[in-house]
């Protein structure tokens, strides 16, 4: 083994003492975490070390670069325009499911590399799996060819995308250094980026079911990630959109594939329907589709051609669109304790009791009950009465009940006037 260029030790000092790091010490200590030449415990220091110091635009852009060159880039050509996108997590958050298809159906490629969950937001294949046969897994081969014949495809990242990313990820989650901007936005853009879309739309949620629980912390994240967007050549947008209360009534994983399946049939919540439209729009304008004479994303959806892509991409990974999904052994009702109207319903508490009764996961290695979830029965703004059920908690193990319901204790607020209006999405930010 030949000399390392810097000791661990030096660049974590640096960035404790709020140092900047420079490029060739960003670029050396990802290479040799990956490589195993710094250890875990060096690794958590730095990123704590960034947690609390924080990186300007400069470095972020570097680690950035430094993750991506870790691993492999896709070249996934296609005769349509490619464009992505990415949620940082929510509650209820079924939008891909959605959005994907529709946005094929209105003439772009839409390659998007999706995770799993971990704690009270869920992750997009975990609900997609409910659906019997449905293969996550696939060669870039196999992503290519299923781009060019249906148009979208929804599949775990490979092995070769950003393997330093997803070692620091691991670290960060059991070190309390999730929460940081420059790491949020690094890690994001190394998996988009190495994606290869030539254009990426990020839905940058806001609220307590949300990371990002304020609107100028998401902000900040927003910005952060359309400046790396651009500096690497991919076009960026932005969309700040409300998570403090659920996204539509599921909340799950089969339940939330169900609410989809719905919307993707012109039904469904109005609020799904809503900011999937919103999105879609974004989408088309970043792949250059869009001026007079392009679909509108709205009358699609309701026409149905987006189902159809839908159910092309379901096939082609071995899924069953038409099976029937999962089922809860166990269904319980929470009733409402008076009657008014529903001023609240928390987006983090419902996550939290979903994730309980089995929809989520603690750990990155357990599996998920796709049965499992909550049906919010009555929404903010609602009008209910005392004893009528408002949530419907799913599960396959009744021991989990309590700790959900622990979970949901103040979750719902029910008054007598109707609540503010809040608008579901709060900010565009474009590159």
């Amino acid at each position: 083994m030949g000399q390392e260029p810097f000791a661990a030790v030096d660049v974590i000092r640096a960035k404790r003492d709020a140092e900047p790091l420079s490029d060739a010490q960003i670029d050396w200590i990802v290479d040799a975490y990956t490589r195993g030449v710094v250890a875990e415990e060096q690794m958590a220091a730095l990123a704590m070390a960034v947690c609390l110091r924080g990186m300007d635009e400069r470095e972020t852009a570097r680690l950035t670069a430094a993750m991506i060159s870790s691993g492999e880039r896709l070249e996934l050509r296609s005769e349509r325009p490619t464009v992505d996108k990415h949620s940082t997590g929510g509650v209820g958050d079924k939008i891909t499911l959605v959005l994907a298809p529709l946005v094929a159906a209105c003439g772009a490629a839409v390659p998007q590399l999706s995770g799993r969950g971990l704690g009270h937001t869920g992750g997009t294949l975990d609900k997609l799996e409910s659906i019997p046969g449905w293969q996550a897994d696939m060669s870039t081969s196999r992503i290519a060819g299923q781009l060019a014949e249906v148009g979208a495809v929804v599949a775990a990242a490979t092995e070769g995308i950003a393997p330093a990313d997803r070692k620091l990820y691991a670290l960060r989650d059991v070190t309390g250094t999730v929460e940081s901007v420059p790491l949020i936005a690094s890690s994001i853009m190394s998996k988009k980026i190495a994606e290869g879309a030539a254009g990426l739309l990020l839905d940058v949620k806001v609220g307590s079911g949300a990371f990002m629980k304020t609107r100028p912390q998401a902000a900040e994240l927003a910005d952060a990630l359309v400046r790396i967007g651009r500096a690497h050549g991919v076009r960026t947008t932005a969309v700040l959109s409300d998570m403090s209360t659920p996204l539509g009534r599921a909340v799950g994983n089969a339940v939330e594939v169900a609410e989809a399946v719905d919307v993707l049939r012109g039904g469904g919540p109005p609020d799904v329907a809503e900011l999937t439209v919103v999105l879609a729009r974004e989408m088309l304008s970043l792949a250059g589709i869009d001026g007079p004479d392009a679909p509108d994303p709205a009358a699609v959806l309701s026409s149905g051609a987006a189902h159809a892509v839908w159910q092309d991409m379901i096939r082609a990974q071995g899924g069953d669109p038409d099976a029937e999904l999962p089922r809860a052994r166990e269904v319980h009702l929470v009733e409402a304790e008076r009657s008014g109207v529903v001023a609240e319903l928390d987006a983090f508490a419902v996550g939290v009791a979903a994730w309980r009764l089995g929809a989520g996961r603690a750990r990155r290695e357990d599996p998920v009950a796709h049965a499992a979830g909550v049906r919010c029965l009555a929404r903010r703004g609602e009008r209910v009465q005392r004893g009528q059920p408002i949530l419907e908690l799913h599960t396959d193990n009744p021991e989990s009940l309590p700790s959900a319901l622990d979970a949901l204790a103040g979750a719902v607020s029910v008054g007598a006037a109707e609540p503010d209006r809040q608008p579901l999405v709060l900010d565009i930010r474009r590159g």
